[in-house]
């Protein structure tokens, strides 16, 4: 299954995903996004699905949010744990799989989901939503990221960024599991994973976890400002559909 491989993937790498600062191109083409997306979070309570080892977690602290993280990976829990011991903020961070959450609390203001569903296949990304929709409050919102289904297949195999779909299609390739790179502006790339899904196949599983409402979609791409930055980095992969950002209300 896909969480299996992820899970031993993000043992196995997990020092390399440890920063403090914005790094790997997602840091700045998604990451900043989808914290603007969360609004103001001030004391309220979030579940940081897919938290890795505590990036997103502690940014949503520092703007004063009361923030419970979980993954599937031991060591990146472990790293984020190891974070929390040298600069304690509060966070409580659990190993746990979101297709499978054992997760008592209810009432929870936001669930953020930052790059984890491209990790699950379209059954467990159902099972997924279901329980965010099951922990939020009514009111509560759901906040997540995904690459842009479009990119893997229109992407060529080069830094910073690609998925190598091994000659799938957009369609025949659904719910098939493909892997990837993504690279930190050091130069360091970082082995991801992709398990395909369309639009589609997010709009339903939305719709059978129990949102009612239409999911506001925002596809993320290099700006301006990127490309001011870091022109060498980023202008591989600019004018290009690289991530999208849902956002939706449980009623």
């Amino acid at each position: 299954m896909a969480t299996t491989t992820s899970r031993t993937l993000y043992n196995q790498t997990a020092d390399a995903w440890v920063r403090r600062e914005a790094d790997s191109l997602s840091d700045f083409t998604a990451r900043p996004r989808i914290l603007d997306l969360c609004g103001n979070v001030q004391d309220i309570r979030v579940l940081d699905l897919g938290c890795g080892e505590g990036y997103v977690s502690r940014k949503l602290r520092a703007r004063g949010a009361h923030v419970i993280g979980v993954d599937i990976s031991e060591e990146m829990i472990g790293r984020a744990r190891q974070a929390e011991a040298a600069e304690p903020l509060g966070i409580d961070y659990r190993v746990g799989d979101a297709s499978r959450l054992h997760f008592r609390e209810i009432g929870v203001d936001l669930v953020v989901a930052v790059f984890l569903f491209n990790y699950l296949d379209v059954e467990q990304t159902r099972r997924a939503l279901h329980h965010a929709h099951r922990v939020l409050r009514p009111g509560g919102r759901l906040v997540f990221a995904v690459p842009h289904p479009a990119f893997p297949f229109i992407s060529q195999a080069r830094r910073p960024f690609y998925f190598d779909v091994n000659g799938a299609g957009y369609f025949s390739g659904r719910d098939e599991q493909f892997s990837g790179r993504i690279w930190k502006r050091s130069g360091t790339p970082l082995d991801v994973l992709f398990v395909h899904k369309t639009f589609q196949d997010y709009f339903e599983a939305l719709e059978l976890a129990g949102f009612e409402y239409m999911p506001r979609v925002e596809e993320l791409s290099v700006t301006e400002e990127h490309l001011a930055l870091d022109p060498t980095f980023f202008e591989p992969v600019a004018d290009m559909p690289l991530h999208v950002a849902f956002t939706v209300e449980r009623t």
